[in-house]
């Protein structure tokens, strides 16, 4: 099995598709890696959701919401990035913004002066620092080949750091079995007490909500859809009982269910 995920070879999202799948292709965008398997060019597809420090990846949640698929598992990444250049000699630090997020403490403290320049992957990174001399990048130290070398390791803000990837596939591959779910909720209203109503359902069915996250709608300012994780699975009667409830709320508006899955824990 094939999956797509964010490129070049050596990403944190190569790192997660090449546990769960025999081979690797590569895309520019999370949008573009939704789009593929939605319409079918892709069988599987592999994007970052969330991170420990900088939490939610916007363009995963907004793609998930607008594209048919259907979440198969969640993998946990360890996060442990490097400082990689030729030398100690650099002017930048370049690499995916989330990247210097991660590493935003450790920067203040070692590289005050140093400008800090966001690029499209943490891969993407170690080729300009390949590229050039006065270029240094945040990456996994195994990035850290040909004329490169690690000039310190660990530079995360905290040991903690994991990022959660979602494995895609077609809608119909949605699996109602798992440890954990996903939905996206639009409710085509808005009143007060709204989102009170939407949470009570998995309140009143001790029902442990893992995470709940507004976004724009894209129709007007002010108005969300909500991307929420649950610890229990569809095939649970009390969350398809919860997600009537939901769905009722919700008449003007749609749910989607992505489906239910289980979690793959990556060793550093």
């Amino acid at each position: 099995m094939d999956a797509l995920t964010l490129g070049p070879e050596g990403t944190y999202s190569h790192r997660a598709a090449s546990a769960v799948a025999d081979s690797v292709s590569f895309a520019e965008s999370m949008t573009a890696i939704v789009d593929a398997v939605a319409s079918g060019r892709h069988t599987r597809g592999v994007v970052p959701i969330e991170n420990s420090i900088e939490g939610s990846v916007t363009e995963s949640l907004d793609a998930l919401a607008a594209g048919q698929v259907a979440v198969l598992e969640e993998v946990i990444v360890p996060i442990r990035h490097a400082l990689i250049a030729q030398s100690e000699a650099f002017e930048s630090v370049e690499s995916h913004s989330q990247a210097l997020g991660q590493s935003r403490e450790y920067l203040d403290r070692h590289y005050p002066d140093v400008d800090r320049d966001p690029v499209a992957s943490t891969a993407r990174s170690v080729e300009r620092a390949r590229e050039d001399a006065s270029i240094a990048a945040i990456a996994h130290p195994d990035n850290a080949t040909d004329a490169l070398q690690v000039l310190d390791t660990d530079i995360q803000d905290r040991d903690s750091n994991v990022t959660r990837f979602f494995v895609i596939g077609p809608s119909d591959d949605r699996r109602d079995a798992g440890s954990k779910s996903t939905f996206v909720v639009d409710p085509g209203v808005d009143h007060p007490g709204l989102l009170l109503e939407l949470l009570e359902p998995f309140a009143d069915r001790d029902i442990n909500l893992t995470r709940l996250e507004s976004r724009p709608s894209g129709r007007e300012l002010g108005d969300y859809v909500f991307h929420v994780d649950v610890e229990a699975g569809l095939n649970e009667d009390r969350t398809r009982d919860a997600l009537a409830e939901i769905e009722a709320l919700a008449s003007d508006g749609w749910v989607r269910h992505l489906g239910s899955y289980d979690t793959r824990r990556l060793d550093e």
